[in-house]
């Protein structure tokens, strides 16, 4: 996967960065190209090569989290019992993208090679993800993400074609979330995939409790921060 350039981005993610009194935000967006290079392409015949898979063949993924497991089915059952609850599926070529494209973006603080396709949510609408986002974002920095918002989903919009994408989001159990250290007050990770252009963009954000890094220790990026704010 490959990591595209955007002045836009750029801009966004600098305003991403926000303090409040009790918490502080961490948030950035990033575009990645779904053309394989000669790593992925490696990495993704390994991929496929486990136990016997194919690209096109379909896995199940969890109900989203943002509708709380009631979202309407949009995949058949994977058990091929028509009477069994229905869950979203995904191909085994873009689970893999989405697992690339964690591994781009978190390298080589995490290796997500091992994701299974459980740890995967397909969201139910945009608005939906809009509306999480926005949830979250407003209750922890109210006013400073009232004259943001209008520009950060401009940006995602422009990059990637809202509308014509379908949104994913990565829900992984405590030990194997690249936010869930203790702190955290909240977190998310969204994926607007549009395979039209073969492009991905990656939605991570976290807001945690700076109190408590400071009395615990802990959070060694949220001291770098501080540091780095006083140059």
């Amino acid at each position: 996967m490959k990591l595209l350039e955007s002045t836009r981005f750029e801009a966004i993610n600098s305003a991403l960065s926000i303090k409040t009194g009790d918490s502080k935000i961490i948030g950035r967006i990033e575009s990645y190209s779904c053309k394989m290079a000669g790593n992925d392409k490696q990495l993704y015949k390994r991929f496929n090569a486990e136990q016997g898979f194919t690209p096109h063949d379909l896995q199940a993924l969890s109900p989203p989290q943002t509708s709380l497991g009631t979202s309407p089915a949009q995949g058949r059952s994977v058990s091929g019992d028509e009477d069994g609850p229905l869950c979203d599926t995904i191909s085994r070529k873009t689970l893999f993208y989405l697992i690339a494209t964690l591994n781009s973006a978190f390298h080589p603080d995490y290796d997500f090679s091992d994701a299974k396709s459980h740890e995967f949510s397909k969201e139910p609408s945009l608005q939906w993800v809009m509306n999480a986002v926005d949830s979250n974002l407003s209750a922890t920095a109210v006013d400073h993400y009232r004259t943001l918002r209008t520009a950060l989903w401009a940006a995602i919009d422009h990059e990637i074609s809202l509308n014509e994408c379908d949104i994913y989001s990565y829900n992984p159990d405590f030990a194997s979330d690249p936010f869930g250290e203790d702190g955290c007050l909240w977190s998310f990770n969204y994926f607007f995939y549009n395979k039209k252009l073969k492009r991905i963009v990656f939605f991570p954000c976290r807001a945690i409790n700076p109190l408590y890094v400071l009395d615990s220790g802990v959070g060694s990026d949220f001291a770098m921060d501080e540091d780095e704010d006083r140059y």
